[in-house]
C-alpha cells in the first residue's frame, strides 16, 4: 500500500470524510472536545478510547482532524474482504489485524504501519460495551505500542450511544444530544513486547487513564 503523508490536508479521501459524514455528525450531535494538545501533531501514536457506540469513530476522528491528523484504525482483517467495506477501509487507509490471535508476522506489519508515523486508533476493550463499566482491555494496544514504538495518547468518549448505543439507533429529544471527547497525556511504551509483565504494565497504565476520561467526558456531556 503507497504510504502517504499521515496529514489531512494531503489525503482526500478523508477530506471528504470530515465535510460529509463529519458535517451530518456535528449537524446530528453536539460535539464538545478537550485536551487536544495530547494528540501529537505528528509521528507515531496509538489512540485508544473506551467504546460505547458505532459512531466514536468519527468523534475520535474530528478530534485528530483538528491537530491535522488522520487516524488509521485497526480493522478485523476478514473485514477487508468484503467487497464494498474492503473498498472503503482501503480508501481511508485502515490497518488490518488480525483478532484473537497472537501472530507475530500480524503484529510486526501492523506496528510497521504505525512506526512509519501513522497515527493509529484502537478500542482496546476490544468490543462494543455498555458504557456501564470498562471492560478487561486485550493485549493487543500495548503489544502494537511496545513493538512499534509508539505513545498511547489516552481518550475517554461519550454520549455517542445516546443516538447510537450498542442495541442500535435511537430517535427522539434531545435533537442534538452533546457528545465528548477527553485527550489525555501521552503514554510512552516503556517495556519490551515479548515480556508480559511489560505488556500488562503498559495496559494497566493506559486503562487507568482511560478510565478516568470517561469520567471526565460524562461531565463534559452532562446537561443533554
Amino acid at each position: 500500500m503507497e504510504e502517504r503523508p499521515d496529514r489531512v490536508v494531503d489525503d482526500p479521501w478523508w477530506r471528504f470524510g470530515l465535510v460529509t459524514v463529519g458535517t451530518l455528525f456535528r449537524a446530528t450531535m453536539k460535539l464538545r472536545i478537550e485536551g487536544l494538545e495530547g494528540i501529537p501533531a505528528s509521528g507515531p501514536a496509538i489512540i485508544a478510547a473506551n467504546h460505547v457506540s458505532p459512531l466514536d469513530p468519527i468523534a475520535m476522528a474530528i478530534a485528530a482532524s483538528r491537530r491535522g491528523r488522520t487516524v488509521r484504525f485497526l480493522t478485523a482483517a476478514e473485514a477487508f474482504d468484503r467487497r464494498v467495506i474492503g473498498w472503503g477501509l482501503r480508501r481511508f487507509r485502515q490497518i488490518p489485524i488480525q483478532r484473537g490471535t497472537r501472530d507475530r508476522a500480524a503484529l510486526d506489519d501492523a506496528a510497521r504501519v504505525i512506526a512509519r508515523g501513522a497515527l493509529a486508533g484502537i478500542f482496546p476493550e476490544g468490543f462494543l460495551g455498555s458504557g456501564e463499566a470498562l471492560q478487561p482491555a486485550k493485549s493487543g494496544m500495548a503489544r502494537l505500542a511496545l513493538t512499534a514504538g509508539a505513545p498511547v495518547v489516552p481518550m475517554g468518549v461519550w454520549g455517542m450511544e445516546r443516538r447510537w448505543p450498542r442495541g442500535g439507533i435511537k430517535l427522539g429529544p434531545p435533537v442534538r444530544p452533546i457528545a465528548a471527547v477527553a485527550v489525555g497525556e501521552p503514554i510512552s511504551a516503556a517495556g519490551d513486547a515479548i515480556r508480559e509483565e511489560d505488556v500488562r504494565a503498559m495496559t494497566d497504565r493506559a486503562m487507568a487513564a482511560i478510565e478516568a476520561l470517561v469520567d471526565r467526558a460524562r461531565a463534559m456531556a452532562a446537561g443533554s
